[in-house]
């Protein structure tokens, strides 16, 4: 929005022309919806308190993860409604809203959050239940999905056929123009994100933290595939449009961060599955948009390893008996081993972070 504002007058301030440069509103979007969440955190957790939305512990078929979370009784949960208000702030006051991955992505954002939000309210509004059933839920994320799909597929596929191109990492020259396959492809994306990354956040800071890494990365990649030169250099896709999602993913980036402020060890506030589902589809969303999905497991390795852990635990149990791990998720599991909630957090976010050099450093590995 700003943007328009000082487009006009770029060429008689050099303070507008500068504001107006897409590297600049990328930073000033992680800042803005940093400081918003920090301003507003207080009262919002204070707000949420009053309210009694907080986390009910108990909800869990385990007694012994009840026992290891027992000091995490009645703290506050839906903090993502805050993100999501961040982020969406930020964004709209930074990026170009002409740009249909922007729009598209902020629809995918706030559309998921509602699933999650219909989810956490039901966990509140009816004591005993845990939200939900889990197949409502991936209907809808997959009706949210689809929607933003198919508004991206046919928005962008008159740019192009580099818009819904497939490639693969570490295999130069691996081109396959999907068509309308992209569809159902972003879908896939965009629900797998979402779970893992709701799946993931269990332990204080564990999901926030390594969001906020993913989505730096991915503000690198919309930033990259924007450039002639970059893409030239490095041979992947020139995708202009994408560029502008570099401040999409600054604002997921600056929020999560504010986030992270509050639920660092030891936590004052939880995502809530409003947090997790919008964060996690947003990350998705990015992934898609820089056509780069397959990079989205490198960088997002934590999400998926804790994904799998829950996949493998369901059908090992239901077709053999045995559980391979001790407790699924994965971070459970080394609770259950004995370690620290803040040493798996700890070592999972430097995990994380390597993962995201890593899918940086698979851009020059052709």
């Amino acid at each position: 929005m700003i943007y328009y504002f000082l487009e006009p007058f770029r060429a008689e301030s050099a303070l507008a022309n500068v504001l107006c440069y897409l590297t600049i509103r990328t930073a000033l979007a992680a800042v803005t919806a940093f400081g918003i969440m920090v301003v507003f955190g207080n009262g919002f957790i204070h707000w949420l308190r009053d309210l009694r939305v907080t986390e009910d512990t108990q909800k869990t078929a385990s007694r012994k993860l009840a026992e290891l979370h027992r000091e995490k009784k009645d703290t506050p949960t839906m903090g993502g409604l805050l993100v999501l208000a961040s982020i969406v702030t930020s964004v709209v006051l930074w990026a170009r809203l002409d740009n249909s991955h922007i729009l598209i992505g902020l629809f995918t954002l706030v559309g998921c959050g509602l699933v999650g939000f219909v989810d956490d309210a039901i966990k509140l509004c009816r004591p005993g239940e845990k939200g939900m059933s889990g197949r409502a839920k991936m209907v809808l994320l997959g009706w949210v999905s689809l929607l933003a799909a198919t508004l991206l597929y046919f928005g962008v596929n008159r740019l192009g056929s580099e818009y819904t191109t497939l490639y693969l990492p570490f295999m130069k020259g691996f081109e396959f123009e999907m068509g309308l396959a992209f569809i159902p492809l972003m879908v896939l994306v965009l629900i797998s994100s979402a779970n893992a990354v709701n799946l993931t956040d269990g332990l204080d800071g564990l999901a926030t933290g390594c969001t906020v890494m993913v989505a730096l990365a991915f503000t690198a990649l919309a930033y990259i595939v924007g450039r002639t030169d970059f893409t030239s250099y490095l041979g992947v896709p020139f995708i202009p449009e994408a560029a502008e999602g570099a401040v999409l993913g600054a604002a997921i980036f600056g929020g999560g961060l504010g986030f992270l402020w509050f639920n660092c060890h030891p936590a004052e506030v939880f995502l809530g599955d409003t947090g997790s589902l919008s964060l996690g589809a947003g990350l998705g969303f990015m992934a898609v948009s820089v056509r780069h999905e397959f990079l989205l497991v490198v960088a997002g390795g934590v999400f998926v390893a804790e994904a799998l852990s829950v996949i493998s635990q369901v059908t090992s149990y239901k077709t053999l008996k045995k559980r391979i791990f001790r407790c699924a998720p994965l971070h459970h599991h080394f609770q259950f081993g004995g370690w620290a909630e803040t040493k798996v957090t700890t070592r999972f976010w430097i995990v994380g972070s390597l993962l995201a050099l890593t899918s940086l450093m698979t851009l020059k590995v052709r």
